[in-house]
């Protein structure tokens, strides 16, 4: 995938999840401060309104830019999470042209570990965390296995709404769900859900 495809991947991203406000809003609310979609789709529709600038950019530039850009104005924790998670994955790009199949699988590992370090979060927190990184896991395999660029597409999409479903059974270790009774357990982390639709996405366009 060269700029103009990472860009076209992001219009995807952005459409996707403007179209999911009432499902996410209702996830936050339970869990949350019912913010997250304001805040995620407020950054992705900046990328939106960047795109003939974002098309001119080495993949490195592209990346770091839309890291600052989600950092300035994404709200929240969500903000520098994925702020840092783009500026940390640019650093694997410097010099990178187009990202095949292993590149994609540095860019995502690189993006996880920055997240998880920023957040000071785990798999099994019940965050975004946890569908990144069952993706990253399973992705990581299909290349050893040497899988074609088909099935990993698949196993990435399949994987990532695992790892969202997964946080429904999952005791809350981060935000204001930890201060439920329940710390919410039965219900779906709406960051996992946002981070589900990018990776879905994300894995479709690795196959293209």
């Amino acid at each position: 995938m060269n700029s103009n495809n990472i860009v076209d991947m992001f219009l995807e991203i952005a459409a996707k999840i403007e179209s999911e406000k009432e499902y996410v809003t209702e996830l936050d609310s339970v869990l949350g401060d019912g913010d997250h979609w304001v805040n995620i789709n407020k950054g992705y529709q900046k990328i939106v309104s960047m795109e003939d600038k974002l098309r001119t950019l080495a993949l490195n530039e592209l990346f770091r830019t839309v890291g600052m850009s989600l950092m300035s104005t994404v709200g929240g924790s969500s903000g520098v999470l994925y702020g840092d998670a783009f500026i940390t994955a640019s650093k694997t790009l410097v010099g990178v042209d187009d990202i095949d199949l292993p590149k994609g699988a540095e860019v995502l590992k690189a993006a996880l570990d920055a997240m998880m370090k920023r957040g000071k979060a785990k798999p099994g927190d019940k965050t975004m965390i946890d569908p990144l990184y069952q993706v990253v896991t399973a992705y990581e395999e299909a290349l050893e296995a040497g899988a074609p660029k088909e099935e990993v597409a698949k196993i990435i999409s399949d994987t990532a709404k695992k790892g969202m479903n997964d946080t429904k059974d999952m005791v809350a270790q981060k935000g204001r769900a930890t201060y439920r009774q329940d710390k919410g357990v039965g219900y779906i982390d709406a960051g996992a859900a946002t981070m589900y639709y990018q990776l879905d996405i994300i894995g479709k366009h690795i196959a293209g």
